[in-house]
Order: C-alpha cells, then structure tokens, then sequence
C-alpha cells in the first residue's frame, strides 16, 4: 500500500502562485507515476497533470498547461485564476495499470487540499 498526503494549498488572489507537495510513504517503490486531479463544486473530478517517475516524463490538462509544472512530488501553480479554485488530489499508479488521464488508472489517493483562488 501507498499513503499519499497533500499540503500546501491555499488561498491566493488571481495571478498568484502556490505549490502543492504529495508525501509518500509505503510501498513507495510500486510507483510508477504521480498525478494531480481536482474537483470544483459541483463537477466531476479532472485530470490536472501526470509526472511518470520511471521516464520522468510529464502530461499537462490544456487548461494549465503554461501555467502549471509537476515534478516528482510537487505541483508548481503560477498565474492562478478564479477556474483554479478547487479541491486538489494526488493519485499515484502502480505499473500494473495503463492510462494517466483516468481516475481508474490511479490505484492512490491522499484525501485533498482546497485552493482557493478570489477574483
């Protein structure tokens, strides 16, 4: 098993900046890669951006791509807007599982931190 925990969210005026840190523990070694989701009230769950730790590649959702960087455990945000606020989640993927913009695919998740960006 792999317990995942989220700090560093916030609230923050537009244009801002935060970044998210995702501690791992456990089977840490099982991980093949990382993602942020987030929900907004009232919508589904999205894909934000995927880190693959075996090929250290990365995947961005358009809507931060430009604005948004992962790394391994953290989820740079800069030029934030009022369509950020959200609750954000890291997932973590064994090799076991394909895919990197599916909940489905990810077998991990921490419990959340909210984001909130004020206009």
């Amino acid at each position: 098993q792999v317990q995942l925990v989220e700090s560093g969210g916030g609230l923050v005026q537009a244009g801002g900046s935060l970044r998210l840190s995702c501690a791992a523990s456990g089977r840490t070694f099982s991980i093949d890669r990382m993602a942020w989701f987030r929900q907004a009230p009232g919508k589904e769950r999205e894909f934000v951006a995927v880190f693959s730790w075996s090929g250290v590649n990365t995947y961005y959702a358009d809507s931060v791509k430009g604005r948004f960087t992962i790394s391994r455990v953290n989820l740079q945000m800069n030029s934030l807007k009022s369509e950020d606020t959200a609750v954000y989640y890291c997932a973590a993927a064994t090799a076991r599982t394909v895919g990197i913009m599916s909940e489905a695919s990810y077998d991990f998740w921490g419990q959340g931190t909210q984001v909130t960006v004020s206009s």
